[in-house]
């Protein structure tokens, strides 16, 4: 898709900007553990069967698996800091909803609504992108990605307390005060970002993707009530790889597509995104085990018999070291890069549930769990918006990094569907009630090891880091930062990409080489061929320019450092070669 912003920052938000992002995310956070203290009541609590009740929490995942990736797309076109907004007014207006009713249908319409906050989180990355310099960015990014986990641990005690002392509909009104806090705050705080991507919203694409997110998280997150091989459940994961490959095959050929696949299929976005998967696989076993092992009885054998609050203040930690890793990260990926604190973080994870196999006799030893997970998943969350920033253009941040959310949000999923199968089939009935078992446990356990694993191959495959060929900009005042950011939009080569007959090429990718061979810049053409390039330094370069039907060309120029943009025309050659 093309863009017509710099990667460069644009300066001049004040310092709150970073706590107001964080805790928009955390207040999003907050809707996916909001009823998690309350989940066996629910049937009751709405008068309708177990199985109609999960649709209160499914809906919300469905809801904001389809809107992350859809409303990161809308904050590159029209405005980070306007979406952002709106997926929390839509956040408010949901809680509202849910708060005033006890109907199951309306419930479920209001969780949906709730849902749609989660692309806060990638609209909150692409902000911190735009508007802070590069020395504050990585642990702004930390933390606006850790705030997933930082809410979900501090809900859980909080609407606990909540669920015993008040009525269940105090947590939504809770959340809608929380919602409105943080609009005003952004409001009052966070300015517009000045980038924008070029084109138009990719409505047909948005229509696909939800379609074939619902028919393949829906059997997830209801096949253990439907049966795994049962029709239903094959049906709609046939259905659901049948519109998506439809979808991506329409993807490839339109020119603003809603998800740029070409910019996904890059090794460093690819493997991030599936590393994503896995790290989102492991943050909900826990979340998922812990809790029930602490408030099962002691006369079980194994259960630890704590209250649902005391539970809560138990894995609260969890969420609490997500937090505090934010600027240890900082540290270690300015001097190792993401990808090493990616590695770090999964190692850190696997040494967590390996241990949690032999630490599960006492509440303390459930604290100390929290701990090292927490920090392990902080260095982890905190690593994946660093790797996808630094793989894509500014315009497409707020895309490429809901789509990662998305992977997160799947991989949670996945972990909940199947570890709710393992510890249903390793239940005890014990007076008409199943009971999960110890062994359960440790299953849930070995599986989260087994995906942190596979997440540390697919971080292996990681394309290395390499340094930067951008000057870092240290200004001292935003007038100094204004000046210089302005001198490196001078100091390129601008033009067109022209096919032979002279006829603009739109998404022609220009490659800025320079006289040792390295990548020192890349753009996409404009709708109207236009294209800018900045260069870092004085001398001889060469601009490859190749787009599809055309074949590719080589173009030698020289720059002289000066603050002029040098006007160069890329012509393709007219005999074309296949794509």
């Amino acid at each position: 898709m093309t863009h017509t912003s710099t990667d460069q920052p644009a300066r001049g938000a004040s310092g709150a900007l970073v706590p107001v992002l964080a805790f928009a995310g955390i207040v999003v956070a907050v809707m996916q553990t909001l009823l998690v203290p309350v989940i066996k009541d629910l049937p009751q609590l709405l008068d309708t069967s177990p199985g109609n009740a999960t649709w209160v929490l499914t809906s919300t995942l469905l809801s904001g698996a389809v809107a992350t990736p859809i409303m990161g797309r809308l904050g590159d076109l029209y405005g980070k800091r306007r979406m952002l907004i709106g997926s929390l007014a839509v956040m408010v207006a949901g809680a509202l909803l849910s708060a005033l009713t006890s109907d199951l249908l309306t419930m479920i319409a209001g969780r949906t609504l709730q849902g749609f906050a989660m692309g806060a989180i990638p609209l909150g990355i692409g902000l911190m992108r735009d508007m802070l310099p590069r020395e504050k960015l990585g642990s702004a990014m930390a933390l606006m990605s850790s705030s997933i986990g930082v809410g979900g641990g501090l809900a859980l005690p909080a609407a606990a307390l909540v669920a015993q002392h008040a009525d269940w509909h105090a947590l939504f009104y809770g959340a809608a005060g929380l919602g409105v806090l943080a609009i005003g705050l952004t409001l009052l705080v966070v300015p517009e970002s000045p980038a924008r991507a070029r084109g138009t919203f990719d409505l047909p694409g948005a229509l696909g993707l939800s379609a074939g997110l619902v028919l393949f998280l829906l059997p997830i997150t209801k096949g253990s009530d439907w049966g795994w091989t049962s029709g239903t459940t094959l049906g709609l994961f046939a259905a659901a790889a049948l519109v998506l490959l439809l979808w991506g095959v329409m993807e490839l050929r339109v020119k603003a597509p809603l998800v740029d696949l070409r910019t996904t299929a890059r090794p460093a976005v690819l493997f991030t995104n599936l590393a994503s998967i896995m790290v989102g696989v492991s943050f909900y076993v826990v979340s998922l085990v812990l809790p029930q092992l602490l408030q099962l009885p002691e006369s079980t054998g194994y259960g630890l018999g704590q209250s649902m609050v005391v539970a809560g203040l138990l894995v609260a930690p969890l969420g609490l070291t997500m937090m505090f890793t934010a600027p240890v990260y900082a540290r270690l990926s300015a001097k190792y890069g993401p990808k090493v604190t990616l590695i770090l973080g999964l190692l850190i994870i696997a040494i967590g549930y390996g241990a949690g196999l032999g630490l599960m006799s006492a509440a303390w030893q459930s604290l100390v769990i929290a701990v090292i997970l927490g920090a392990g998943i902080g260095l982890a969350y905190s690593s994946l918006p660093a790797l996808i920033v630094g793989a894509v253009p500014a315009s497409e941040t707020g895309a490429a990094n809901g789509l990662n959310t998305l992977m997160r949000s799947i991989g949670t999923s996945v972990s909940s569907a199947v570890v709710g199968m393992v510890l249903a089939n390793t239940a005890n009935t014990v007076n008409g009630v199943a009971v999960p078992t110890m062994h359960g446990f440790r299953v849930s356990f070995l599986i989260a090891t087994a995906a942190v694993l596979l997440g540390l191959v697919l971080a292996l495959f990681l394309p290395r880091a390499r340094p930067s060929t951008r000057p870092q900009l240290r200004a001292s005042s935003e007038e100094d930062a204004n000046l210089e950011r302005a001198e490196q939009a001078l100091r390129a080569f601008r033009g067109r990409v022209l096919d032979a007959t002279g006829v603009p090429v739109a998404r022609a990718r220009v490659t800025l080489i320079d006289r040792r061979g390295r990548q020192a810049g890349a753009t996409l053409s404009a709708e109207d061929g236009t294209y800018t390039l900045g260069v870092p330094d004085r001398g001889a370069y060469v601009l490859a320019a190749r787009a599809t039907g055309h074949a590719p060309l080589a173009s030698s120029a020289t720059h002289g450092g000066d603050d002029r943009p040098v006007d160069l025309d890329l012509s393709l050659p007219a005999d074309t070669v296949s794509a």
